[in-house]
């Protein structure tokens, strides 16, 4: 049985530009199974922020085909790739992107507003078990301004979870944080890979990819399995 919930065959993206076509991703062949933990390795302009986009569904490739979670995602309407996104992807982005002027509830209610199969009678019980999940259910009234950045990571990647979403979607977690909070950020990622919930990770940075099972390397938009000395566990 085939348990990939991320299969991307022979994909493409280019962008103009003033010199013409920039071709970001080339012919791009990779997959992400029920349960794994893997990190996507690359530098600034290598494309892995654009393949992270359509694999998140708010981009679409050039050609290639695309199958999330069993479905061939590639013709989908907007409306109908909204759906799937909310259904089955939860973000956890580097700037965190948390709602100044709402609180954390607030904050971790707005993914809830946008899913149909959760009932609002259930809002509440839904966001105090995400916030308990990652240690900050005393945190539930405060404004992001009112926490640190390992924080509002944590509240960041609680959003992420609240509609119990098949992948885990996350593009630098770290990247704003000091040694010391990206260490709490990747220790929770990795537990909430322990539970089951399969985690994809695009980094810059070898430490963070350390913590997967898995790690692959892009560069000039070309995706290869990384070596030792670029991923030190990897297996």
């Amino acid at each position: 049985m085939n348990n990939c919930v991320i299969e991307l065959t022979d994909l493409n993206k280019s962008f103009s530009n003033g010199a013409g076509n920039n071709h970001v991703l080339k012919q791009v062949n990779f997959s992400v199974h029920s349960g794994e933990m893997v990190a996507i390795l690359g530098q600034s302009g290598s494309g892995k922020s654009t393949l992270l986009s359509i694999m998140g569904l708010l981009d679409t490739a050039d050609s290639g085909r695309y199958h999330l979670c069993g479905q061939d995602v590639t013709t989908f309407s907007t409306y109908q790739l909204s759906q799937l996104r909310n259904n089955h992807i939860g973000w956890v982005f580097q700037n965190f992107n948390l709602i100044a002027d709402m609180t954390v509830t607030e904050n971790l209610s707005v993914p809830l507003r946008f899913n149909t199969r959760i009932k609002a009678v259930d809002y509440q019980a839904k966001v105090s078990d995400v916030l308990r999940k990652v240690g900050l259910s005393e945190k539930a009234a405060f404004y992001p301004a009112e926490l640190s950045g390992g924080q509002q990571q944590r509240v960041a990647i609680a959003r992420a979870l609240i509609c119990q979403p098949d992948i885990l979607l996350c593009d630098e977690p770290t990247g704003n944080l000091d040694s010391s909070n990206s260490n709490n950020v990747m220790e929770l990622l990795s537990a909430l890979h322990q539970e089951g919930k399969t985690v994809l990770i695009i980094t810059h940075d070898s430490e963070v990819a350390a913590y997967c099972q898995k790690a692959y390397k892009i560069s000039d938009g070309e995706i290869t399995a990384a070596s030792p000395l670029e991923f030190k566990h990897a297996v």
